[in-house]
């Protein structure tokens, strides 16, 4: 929302159709690419990151060097930070090169650049990361920079989603 460099921010790509307050729903390193949901909706935003509902982010990451079985077993298992281990993540090979490897994995949990902790810690740093869904959603024919309204369904699958998984806890 804001940039202590000035640089251009996800506002600003939303110029002056905007009118009311709006929230990110979680984050993007400036440079990472990729989906991301802005609502009005403060509550479903708040929900939508809480780690108690588990709601899915996929990215496509290209680390530098080729992972092996056991490297791709280690993040699907989790993966020990600072903080504490990593939940399991859900990871496959998109593609092999000789320096690079595409993956793609699938979080439930938002952690401070979270993605590129896990892999440095099995050896192989970010190159690149673009995150392709986000609660189910991707980007289809957008292109970078260009966004657009979700449709009364697709509000009201996110909805579904927290309210679902708010049951589950519900007595636990």
């Amino acid at each position: 929302m804001e940039d202590q460099f000035g640089r251009p921010t996800v506002l600003s790509l939303l110029g002056r159709d905007v009118k009311e307050r709006v929230y990110p729903v979680g984050r993007l390193d400036y440079d990472a690419e990729g989906v991301l949901l802005i609502t009005n909706d403060g509550e479903l935003a708040n929900k939508l990151i809480h780690p108690r509902y588990q709601v899915p982010k996929t990215y496509h990451v290209k680390v530098k060097g080729v992972p092996d079985e056991k490297d791709i077993n280690k993040l699907r298992k989790g993966v020990y930070l600072r903080e504490g281990k990593t939940k399991p993540a859900e990871v496959r090979v998109l593609g092999r090169a000789r320096e690079n490897t595409w993956v793609e994995i699938t979080v439930t949990e938002g952690r401070y650049r979270l993605i590129k902790r896990m892999c440095w810690n099995v050896g192989h740093p970010v190159c690149r990361l673009k995150r392709v869904r986000f609660a189910g959603l991707g980007p289809g024919r957008l292109k970078p920079g260009e966004y657009r309204h979700l449709t009364p369904q697709e509000v009201e699958r996110l909805k579904k989603l927290v309210e679902r998984d708010e049951e589950k806890g519900k007595g636990a």
